[in-house]
């Protein structure tokens, strides 16, 4: 038996960002079925390396495929000319334990990210909303937009980053990809002039103000991954109708951290998981007034999901290649 071997490239040949939403929404509906395993991420943390690195395993019921991503955070790797996160998906026969594919993670984690963000807004975002805004021009960004615009009609894009260089050059390689107006804000402007709102920023800090943000906004918060990270003013928490991925690691690291550990907000003052509102067991957005936040930590099963059906396609397309890995 050999392993098979995906690149980056490989892979954004065999799935699309509209490809991946069906495949993230079952997901959240299998967790909330309890037809999944997907213990904590476990941390190892370098102070002196300004990094870490995370393992989150997990298996789907039903799947003849498990799934074990390992990520790391280095800030300084932008010094260094890497990636400041890096992720490997490897992937294994639940029958036997062989490991049947390593795959790049960095792609899978954009994806169901983004189809995260994407399948919240369609049950939190007014119906009528029409605009976005954008606190970060990261490559999470990028993803969001390409998600977002192609499950909703969107007439402008506001985008904010503290490097004002790296926003607009960002702008530039998104109006080569799509028509749709956007240009670039001041973080004031993006924040109170757009229907939803979408922040990516590792910041521990709240950099959006609560003053700013517009009854009926709704907000996909991504960035805080990590305790003590934390983008919102907990005040606007405080008013906002909270959805989460996942309990456990909302309270480790989500945005809802900081205020829960802070006893600003309590955890009953979170409404549900978004897998409750896509199953229709708790209550979505109710007027168009509320403010909605989808706090967004990602989980593993989105990543596992995934990855078994690029593997899938994979081997039907005979893309990638296999190595021995064993001597059997």
């Amino acid at each position: 038996m050999k392993t098979l071997i995906l690149s980056n490239k490989e892979i954004n040949k065999l799935i699309t960002i509209k490809e991946s939403l069906p495949l993230v929404r079952k997901a959240f509906i299998k967790k909330i079925n309890k037809k999944t395993q997907m213990p904590p991420k476990s941390y190892l943390v370098f102070n002196k390396y300004n990094g870490d690195v995370r393992t989150m395993p997990s298996y789907i019921e039903g799947e003849k495929i498990a799934v074990v991503k390992v990520v790391n955070s280095h800030g300084d790797n932008s010094k260094k000319n890497l990636p400041t996160v890096i992720g490997t998906i490897i992937l294994i026969d639940v029958r036997t334990g062989f490991p049947l594919s390593i795959m790049d993670g960095n792609i899978i984690t954009s994806l169901r990210t983004s189809a995260a963000s994407a399948i919240a807004t369609k049950y939190l975002a007014k119906k009528d909303a029409k605009t976005l805004g954008f606190v970060g021009a990261g490559i999470q960004a990028e993803s969001q937009i390409e998600a977002l615009t192609g499950n909703m009609k969107v007439e402008k894009i506001s985008i904010y980053d503290i490097d004002h260089n790296k926003a607009k050059k960002f702008i530039e390689r998104m109006r080569k990809k799509s028509e749709i107006d956007i240009e670039f804000n001041s973080l004031e402007d993006t924040v109170k002039n757009n229907d939803i709102l979408v922040t990516t920023t590792p910041v521990r800090k709240p950099i959006v103000k609560d003053r700013w943000i517009k009854d009926g906004t709704h907000i996909n918060a991504i960035g805080a991954d990590g305790p003590g990270k934390q983008e919102l003013e907990s005040s606007t928490l405080k008013r906002s109708k909270i959805i989460i991925d996942d309990y456990e690691q909302a309270i480790h690291g989500g945005e809802v951290n900081v205020p829960l550990k802070r006893n600003i907000i309590k955890i009953s003052d979170i409404h549900g998981e978004i897998g409750e509102i896509i199953a229709k067991k708790k209550s979505g957005r109710t007027n168009p007034n509320e403010i909605t936040i989808f706090d967004s930590t990602g989980l593993a099963i989105q990543d596992a999901a995934l990855a078994a059906e690029i593997y899938k396609r994979a081997e039907v397309q005979n893309v990638g290649r296999f190595i021995k890995l064993f001597n059997t």
